[in-house]
């Protein structure tokens, strides 16, 4: 595959997806890694990160959009990367019109390959735009119609319906291809949502009112990481479901609190905004890799935090060796998982998980909160949490802790909106269908001996 110095927006968006879906490079650190480095205008920035991000999400269905045209052909990567990058701009793309994609889609097939591939690519495009796409009521199978429709692996279609019902499990699957939202979330030790709101609005920045949990606005319009309110940490960019794992643990100005699992500490910092140093307010944040708890420091110096958050480079599994028992009136557990409640915001990881990755994380998680149980003072509470959506890191994971600790009793999660509150289990389960923000867990879990 040839390269070009000075590459267009179809260009960084082809180099950065066919990286992506050769070696498994991360999204988000490919598409920004090429960006800093090719120097496009900010239209073509949207449209290059639109059409990656887009044919992650729709790829499934891009491939079997392309498949009738290309008859089993084997194809070198990049040509059938460069492919459904044009399929995601015919389908998707309302605005951007077929003769352009067409012709730089050539252009591209002409300067990357030789002239066989680009005639090759020629014929499928205008085979395409003569016969249309593949209609999806020619899969038979109900499961796998299901994910091809959407994108999603059959495995998971299969677990989601098993879990949630046919019906909610097809209100889930269109819910992760809706756009993921921009949402920050009001740092309340430096200032408030009148101020933020003012501000906002002097920068031309529009937004609406969160739903889901208090102090967290909605981005609809303008660049909020270049503005002074995120420099200077009066704000910070987290998702509504992710806040609400706080937000339930009704942390007083003087607890002492463990975050287990804490990096980047978006979580940290939120724990910490609520504490008063002065009354003794800390909390103690978790990672395994030494970088990453110097990031949670990081973080915290932003927010203007940084004299009640203690970062430490050290596994959850082993905290033994460094805190006493009953140290802690709070423990939160966000716990690793599959990520599966973030198929929105990070569309190739419906790809790479499988079903045992999902129970290898259950073991993990349960390793975790065994370790962390009598580091918890008597009355104290764990507050666990995931951002998957998957019972076997969840409800299932709670009830096996719970099982071997009868010190430990399930309240109600509670949260300050009252979210679901007609729910019949304790535990809180938002669906990315449920309000446009991530797929979320949280339990809670009182220590009574």
């Amino acid at each position: 595959m040839m390269t070009k110095q000075d590459m267009t927006a179809r260009e960084v968006a082809l180099t950065a997806l066919d990286r992506i879906r050769r070696q498994g490079a991360y999204s988000n650190l490919q598409l920004n890694q090429l960006l800093s480095k090719h120097h496009l205008n900010d239209s073509d920035r949207r449209l290059a990160t639109r059409i990656v991000y887009g044919t992650l999400q729709h790829q499934l269905t891009l491939e079997y959009w392309l498949q009738p045209f290309v008859k089993g052909k084997r194809l070198d990567s990049w040509v059938e990367t460069l492919l459904l990058t044009a399929l995601y701009q015919y389908h998707y793309l309302e605005r951007v019109p077929d003769w352009a994609v067409t012709d730089e889609t050539i252009e591209i097939a002409k300067h990357w390959g030789n002239p066989g591939i680009r005639k090759f690519v020629t014929g499928v495009l205008h085979a395409v735009l003569r016969r249309g796409f593949p209609d999806f009521d020619q899969v038979q199978d109900p499961e796998e119609r299901l994910a091809v429709q959407y994108s999603i692996p059959r495995w998971l279609v299969h677990e989601l319906g098993a879990q949630y019902g046919r019906a909610q499990a097809a209100q889930i699957l269109k819910a992760v291809n809706d756009p993921a939202r921009l949402v920050v979330r009001v740092n309340t030790a430096v200032t408030d949502l009148a101020t933020v709101k003012a501000g906002l609005h002097a920068a031309g920045i529009e937004y609406q009112e969160s739903r889901v949990v208090p102090n967290a606005l909605v981005i609809t319009k303008g660049e909020i990481l270049d503005s002074p309110l995120f420099a200077t940490g009066q704000i910070t960019v987290q998702d509504e479901s992710a806040m609400l794992a706080v937000d339930s643990m009704a942390v007083q100005p003087g607890d002492r609190v463990l975050d287990a699992c804490a990096a980047p500490g978006g979580k940290t910092v939120q724990i910490a905004e609520r504490l008063d140093p002065t009354a003794g307010g800390r909390v103690d944040a978790l990672d395994i890799h030494q970088h990453k708890a110097r990031l949670i420091q990081k973080n915290a110096r932003r927010m203007q935090v940084d004299d009640r958050v203690v970062a430490h480079t050290l596994d959850a599994r082993r905290v033994d060796e460094e805190f006493a028992d009953e140290s802690f009136d709070k423990i939160l557990v966000d716990a690793p998982c599959s990520g599966i409640g973030l198929l929105r915001r990070k569309p190739e990881i419906r790809y790479t998980k499988k079903l045992a990755d999902s129970q290898n994380l259950h073991q993990i998680q349960g390793s975790i909160l065994n370790a962390v149980a009598p580091k918890v003072k008597k009355g104290g509470i764990i507050t666990y949490s995931t951002c998957t959506i998957l019972q076997q890191e969840n409800e299932q994971t709670v009830q096996e802790f719970l099982a071997a600790h009868s010190d430990f009793r399930l309240l109600t999660t509670k949260t300050s909106r009252n979210l679901k509150d007609d729910r019949a289990l304790a535990t809180l389960t938002i669906l990315p269908s449920d309000y446009g923000s991530d797929g979320f867990f949280i339990s809670s879990l009182q220590r009574i001996l």
